[in-house]
């Protein structure tokens, strides 16, 4: 029976250990991480210009998911009680309590020193400066204010989501040039009807946890017609980029195709019915058009590599 009851201990010391990791992992939202890596991919090879350097890409790339990983830690913490209440989040470790707050803060603390150490070994100092303004208005801006109490939490949470293609591109530059401010204003309005159409499909999730989200305060009427209005604002700022010439042909035609077919979806959420499943089809082409888009960016600076 002894014996029985060592293994029996054992194995559940297996099941616990890989469980603790999962719930870890998960407080840094990879999803989050990978979906801004590909952004900040997108910013460095747009300033790249045929260059690159392994060092600064190398460590512009595991800093900035650092401290977005830590941010994402941290606002985990913060959101611990609406999260609870959330059909999405409910089971996150910090709402289930299967991760003390304690722990998770001292996870966050730990990645944003190093995020912060890597990029300031690897890149300069304006790019350290960048990743630390977008993550102090996530956490402390977005995550602890704006985002309980206002409608515009959305706008003030689109700023540090704009952030990593900017630090991406100068981490090579150096300087917040033109082709930065433009990253910065493609980024920050495609956010707006992206996030705009996840109100509308959890709409009864942010409502549950009184979250003043556009959709829920004005209703989604209105959440519509911004999304319209900001979608047909994101196309020329996008297409400003070939018109600097820091963009080529290749990314005129996917920002031109993807882009319009973003706008004409738009336009038929005032016609449908089904409010959810038309916010969902706008939420995914949102991912599918920023995506294409960054990939481009890099494909078109690697042609002269290669030449």
């Amino acid at each position: 029976m002894d014996h029985a009851a060592s293994a029996s201990q054992h194995d559940d010391r297996l099941t616990i250990v890989p469980s603790r990791w999962r719930d870890l992992l998960a407080l840094t939202k990879p999803g989050i991480i990978g979906g801004n890596l590909i952004a900040t991919l997108g910013g460095y090879f747009l300033a790249a210009h045929g260059t690159f350097d392994w060092v600064t890409f190398s460590t512009v790339m595991l800093g900035i998911a650092l401290v977005i990983a830590s941010g994402c830690a941290c606002n985990n913490v913060i959101d611990r009680d609406i999260d609870a209440l959330m059909a999405r989040t409910r089971h996150r470790p910090l709402a289930k309590g299967r991760i003390s707050i304690t722990q998770a803060l001292g996870v966050s603390a730990l990645l944003g020193v190093a995020g912060v150490v890597c990029l300031a070994l690897g890149t300069n100092g304006l790019t350290v400066a960048l990743a630390v303004i977008g993550w102090g208005v996530y956490v402390g801006l977005y995550s602890l204010y704006m985002k309980r109490h206002s409608e515009y939490g959305t706008l003030v949470g689109s700023l540090s989501g704009a952030m990593p293609p900017v630090v991406g591109y100068c981490a090579v530059t150096g300087q917040f040039d033109s082709g930065a401010f433009m990253l910065l204003v493609i980024f920050c309005l495609w956010q707006m009807p992206h996030s705009y159409a996840i109100a509308i499909f959890r709409y009864a999730d942010y409502r549950r946890a009184s979250i003043p989200v556009l959709p829920v305060v004005h209703g989604i009427k209105r959440a519509k017609h911004h999304i319209l209005g900001y979608i047909v604002a994101f196309i020329p700022a996008s297409l400003a980029l070939v018109l600097a010439s820091k963009a080529g042909t290749g990314y005129l035609c996917v920002a031109l195709a993807m882009g319009g077919y973003w706008l004409y979806l738009a336009l038929c959420g005032f016609r449908l019915g089904d409010d959810v499943r038309w916010a969902k089809k706008v939420f995914g082409v949102s991912i599918l058009t920023i995506t294409a888009m960054s990939l481009v960016m890099v494909l078109e600076a690697m042609v002269p590599m290669w030449a």
